[in-house]
């Protein structure tokens, strides 16, 4: 039995916890070029909950890429969601039905 005040984890996504904790959705677009056609650049996207600005999880996947992968990375662009909000909500002033 739960102490009075106490949170009772129930079945909650990773990633919901995460944004709680700071995190918020990240994407990269990493290019990196092809280790048989040097000169061609091939796209790869990548998207986990991360912290802004040191991004410790892209940084952790970017050093796996660079130990790990042949293709050396050409550039990377990220892009952050805002902080955790409510959904943004516009009420309507009139309505106008179509039949």
């Amino acid at each position: 039995m739960a102490k009075w005040g106490a949170v009772e984890r129930t079945d909650v996504s990773s990633g919901f916890v995460k944004r709680l904790s700071g995190y918020s959705l990240t994407t990269a677009e990493i290019l990196y070029r092809m280790p048989d056609h040097p000169l061609v650049l091939q796209s790869f996207l990548w998207q986990d909950y991360d912290i802004a600005p040191e991004f410790p999880t892209l940084i952790k996947f970017l050093t796996f890429w660079r130990e790990k992968l042949d293709g050396p990375i050409y550039s990377v662009r990220i892009g952050h969601s805002g902080l955790l909000k409510p959904a943004e909500v516009r009420t309507l002033s009139a309505e106008f039905p179509l039949h």
